[in-house]
């Protein structure tokens, strides 16, 4: 079995101070399950360098983190810092806990077919919306639609293994 990519987690969008940390948007909700990680994927276009998280917290309403690059030596200035600037943080999949049943990581549901129970193709999950009320797919087909993702209500099943997801939906809709 080929090894899965990484998990895109989050992304440096900014500079702390002079001392080389980085400011730090997570997508994890919530936003600190991202600094629970001590190694961390850092790149662009899947061009990944591993670096060792040596501090990290919440700073007013975001995450900063202090960084250690592929030789273990610490990012000690805003230099090395602004070239982490824009780059993708990501951690291998197997370091991620398995789902509790009925549950799903986003990126899993990605590119998932979605159909109707009546075998009606809508297309693929293109993203994932989150509402506040619950999360919507987003499928992309001959339109997008924008489909609840509430189990036993608008979505029937989740098979990740067929790469197909069941949805009481009418496709006209």
């Amino acid at each position: 079995m080929a090894e899965r990519a990484p998990v895109v987690l989050g992304r440096i969008n900014g500079l702390f101070g002079v001392s080389g940390w980085v400011k730090v948007y997570s997508y994890t909700r919530p936003a600190r399950n991202l600094i629970e990680h001590d190694q961390w994927l850092i790149g662009r276009q899947g061009d990944w360098r591993p670096f060792r998280v040596l501090a990290a917290r919440n700073q007013a309403k975001t995450l900063i983190a202090q960084l250690a690059d592929p030789s273990d030596r610490p990012v000690a200035d805003r230099d090395g810092a602004a070239a982490l600037l824009e780059c993708d943080i990501a951690v291998p999949r197997a370091v991620l806990p398995e789902p509790e049943p009925g549950r799903y990581y986003w990126f899993d549901l990605m590119g998932l077919d979605v159909v109707t129970r009546e075998g009606t193709s809508l297309g693929r999950v293109a993203s994932m919306m989150e509402t506040g009320a619950n999360d919507v797919l987003v499928v992309d087909g001959e339109r997008e639609r924008l489909i609840p993702f509430v189990m036993d209500e608008f979505v029937d099943a989740v098979d990740l293994e067929a790469g197909r997801i069941v949805v009481d939906w009418d496709p006209d809709f």
